[in-house]
């Protein structure tokens, strides 16, 4: 999935090549490729601090020349960065002094010295007077966390840039944010937030140093379908028109959505084998694979059921094209985990649904925060009688 505008920060691209080095399903062929790949981007940027985690944890073979090599580059660049940050602090203006701190910032991302860069970027901030630049800092910082999926330290600088904006901050900024939070929802499970944070930067995306915008309309039709109910599905994700001009470009996908949609469950799964090696492979959905793959078979099968009080395994087998023995055993996981609201007559081969009563449902919670209400009552007026 390649973009056409902007250029993905190649750091982010070396990570999800070191994740597929990593994984077990990816081919030993391919792997020979990638290890190629990724020891010429190391060595190309200098990243000695990189080279040497690699070798420690033999993804890559030590080449001691190499590493000789990157560590007297790195000397000298680094001599020149402080001479000058000190030109600058003795000649020029502060702008200058903060432009040369960046210039030593991102060299350090750029070597992929993680607690060097961060400590500079800290100092760069200290001569940072603009909301706007310090809200760039905080952009690298967020990559940094990424490349080393360091859930900490992006939910920290997360609530740094949302403090930040509360001071000021121009709408640009602000929209790059929310595609940053959502793909830290969505690679920490919480598909719904997510979800509501790629829609809303649907039309303004800009982020990408992230990802191409074709992975960006990947990832939220992927969170939109297990988190949106029918109707919002239709409007905001298969009738958006920012979605319809992308979605054919990336295998499959035009298909899984459609199909769900329009109830041709044959389809849906046919297109949903041929995704699983995408979502398998993806450095942020990895982790959730057999989570997500679970939620879109409940929505799926839940959608089926809803037009039916009772239908036979067979018929249900039918439109899914699989076997019966498949939907007996799938849907008697799901039921026994309360993900389905139906149970199965093995002998008559029919499924029942028994869907709960909502209006008594809300009743019945109604009733129970009433009681609870009345308790802190009685209890805060004993308090007031003494």
């Amino acid at each position: 999935m390649e973009g056409q505008d902007g250029i993905q920060q190649p750091h982010l691209v070396l990570a999800h090549k070191l994740f597929l080095l990593s994984d077990p399903d990816v081919q030993d062929i391919e792997k020979v490729r990638l290890r190629e790949e990724v020891f010429n981007s190391v060595k190309a940027d200098d990243m000695a601090p990189l080279y040497e985690t690699l070798v420690a944890e033999s993804v890559l073979e030590l080449d001691q020349g190499v590493l000789n090599s990157m560590r007297e580059k790195i000397e000298e660049e680094l001599k020149k960065h402080d001479e000058k940050i000190a030109d600058a602090e003795e000649n020029l203006g502060e702008s200058e002094v903060r432009e040369a701190h960046l210039a030593k910032s991102l060299f350090f991302i750029r070597i992929g010295d993680k607690e060097k860069a961060l400590e500079q970027l800290k100092v760069t901030e200290s001569k940072t007077v603009a909301v706007g630049q310090k809200m760039d800092l905080v952009f690298y910082t967020l990559q940094i966390g990424f490349f080393y999926m360091d859930f900490d330290l992006i939910s920290k600088s997360i609530d740094k840039a949302k403090n930040l904006f509360e001071e000021g901050g121009d709408w640009e900024r602000k929209n790059r944010l929310k595609v940053y939070e959502g793909l830290f929802y969505m690679s920490t499970r919480n598909f719904k937030k997510a979800t509501s944070l790629f829609l809303d930067s649907i039309s303004t995306f800009t982020t990408y140093e992230l990802f191409p915008y074709d992975t960006f309309i990947f990832y939220t039709v992927l969170t939109s379908i297990i988190s949106l109910d029918r109707v919002s599905l239709k409007q905001k994700v298969v009738d958006a028109p920012e979605i319809l001009t992308v979605i054919g470009k990336i295998p499959h996908l035009s298909d899984f959505l459609n199909s769900l949609y329009d109830c041709q469950y044959k389809s849906f799964f046919t297109a949903f084998a041929g995704l699983t090696e995408q979502i398998k492979l993806d450095r942020y959905l990895h982790p959730h694979f057999r989570y997500y793959m679970r939620e879109v078979r409940t929505v799926v099968y839940s959608q089926f059921l809803e037009s039916y009080k009772s239908v036979t395994i067979e018929a249900m087998a039918k439109a899914f094209g699989v076997t019966v023995d498949f939907i007996d055993l799938e849907l008697s996981r799901f039921i026994a985990a309360g993900k389905l609201h139906c149970k199965i007559d093995k002998v008559a081969g029919v499924l029942e649904t028994n869907r709960p009563d909502a209006k008594n449902a809300l009743y019945q919670a109604t009733i129970k925060q009433g009681d609870f209400l009345l308790n802190r009552i009685q209890k805060l007026s004993r308090v007031i009688d003494l």
